[in-house]
């Protein structure tokens, strides 16, 4: 059940009387402070978990990160990187563009 989903349950058994408004107030307050409440997108955790790797590197490390971040082998992300770099270039500009980017791993 999503957060959307538990405060209109919330709403409702306010709006029937089975909550009382500060009952509800006290909830809701659990609700949005409960751990884990605002990582619903895993894209966007992903994201900003994103770093360089300095152990698997062999030019920026931006590869070798992507490949921790997503559990994709880094040999797959540099294939996709050197295709994209023989179709005008776009490979390199993105990855320059994540190397300039992305922090490296501490």
């Amino acid at each position: 059940m999503s957060l959307a989903d538990d405060l209109a349950r919330l709403d409702e058994m306010r709006s029937s009387g089975a909550l009382s408004d500060d009952e509800f107030a006290r909830a809701k307050s659990r609700l949005l402070d409960a751990p884990g409440v605002h990582s619903e997108i895993p894209a966007v955790e992903a994201v900003n978990r994103l770093r360089r790797s300095r152990d698997e590197r062999w030019i920026g490390g931006v590869c070798g990160g992507i490949a921790q971040a997503s559990g994709v082998e880094s040999w797959v992300w540099r294939l996709v990187f050197t295709v994209l770099a023989l179709f005008g270039g776009t490979g390199v500009l993105l990855y320059v563009l994540l190397w300039i980017f992305v922090p490296e791993a501490s």
